[in-house]
């Protein structure tokens, strides 16, 4: 693994490099995974968004791109809270823990650790600590930001047999108050449902309260996919949801959600994803081609992270 120092564009920022894949991370804002790319995928280009610079704060805050860790439920205030300073950077042996400073409005502190293991595999571990010395509800959100242009997977838990018992739900879907579940962005399928990103005119969002734990963002031939693992039997915001789906057809993001915590002084969350991609496939917009082309490609790879 290699790593150094960069000015990325007008970030201070460090980069890693390993196997195929290349991260940057900002130091001097943040903290962003500003840019993701890979060898085996060199026609995708940075796999994450960036918002055009010179770049407009949105509730006062510059929302930059790339992949972040907020703490839910959203709130506009305390979601929306600037992070506009200096980290704190620790060096590791296979990446960095990036630290910032402590929220003065709620009393967290976010940190995001990045390694890079081996079979082009990313792990984040994004970490909520209490710092104030009161108690706080919350639950770790960690929010990728994708370029227009593309397809989002969300995989569907296996089918139950209505003939052998199979009598209760296993799942939940949650529409926003804003969605539109007849708009084309939704894509039913059998085993999963897409979200074309392109037919998006207007904000729609959707979350689930179960699922096989993976998601993907396909876009010119290559697919980003990212990985936590759903807790069963636990409290998670948004009326359940440990996955959410965000596009207004200007980008698209995959969120991840730790379950929700009342935190004691002191106490933290941890909340880990794993990311990778997948090079070089034609867009898995049928059940076929998501299965021939993520589900079963994907399973050595899930196998390999427990």
């Amino acid at each position: 693994m290699q790593k150094a120092k960069i000015k990325y564009k007008d970030y201070d920022a460090i980069q890693f490099s390993s196997g195929s894949l290349e991260l940057i991370v900002t130091t001097s804002c943040g903290p962003r995974i500003i840019s993701l790319k890979s060898k085996k995928a060199k026609q995708a280009g940075n796999f994450f968004f960036e918002f055009p610079r010179p770049e407009k704060r949105y509730l006062g805050l510059y929302l930059r791109g790339g992949h972040r860790l907020w703490h839910a439920p959203e709130d506009l205030v305390d979601t929306y809270l600037p992070d506009d300073e200096t980290l704190t950077v620790k060096a590791l042996k296979k990446g960095a823990l990036f630290i910032q400073p402590i929220e003065k409005k709620t009393g967290l502190q976010k940190s995001i650790q990045v390694e890079l293991l081996k079979n082009d595999t990313v792990k984040v571990t994004h970490v909520l600590k209490n710092r104030s010395k009161k108690f706080i509800k919350r639950a770790a959100w960690a929010v990728t930001m994708l370029p227009p242009g593309g397809y989002g997977v969300l995989p569907l838990l296996p089918k139950g047999d209505h003939a052998k018992q199979d009598l209760l739900p296993n799942y939940i879907l949650i529409p926003w108050s804003f969605t539109n579940l007849a708009s084309k962005v939704w894509d039913f399928k059998t085993d999963f449902i897409g979200i074309n990103v392109n037919l998006a005119n207007r904000p729609e969002k959707l979350g689930i309260s179960q699922y096989p734990g993976w998601s993907a963002y396909w876009n010119k031939n290559s697919a980003f996919v990212k990985y936590s693992k759903p807790l069963k039997n636990s409290a998670y915001t948004d009326l359940g949801s440990s996955f959410e789906t965000f596009t207004n057809g200007n980008m698209f993001e995959l969120e991840t959600l730790s379950p929700i915590r009342e935190l004691k002084p002191g106490q933290k969350i941890i909340h880990t994803e794993f990311w990778t991609v997948v090079s070089k496939i034609p867009k898995p917009n049928t059940d076929a081609r998501f299965t021939k082309y993520l589900q079963q490609p994907l399973k050595k790879w899930l196998k390999s992270l427990h």
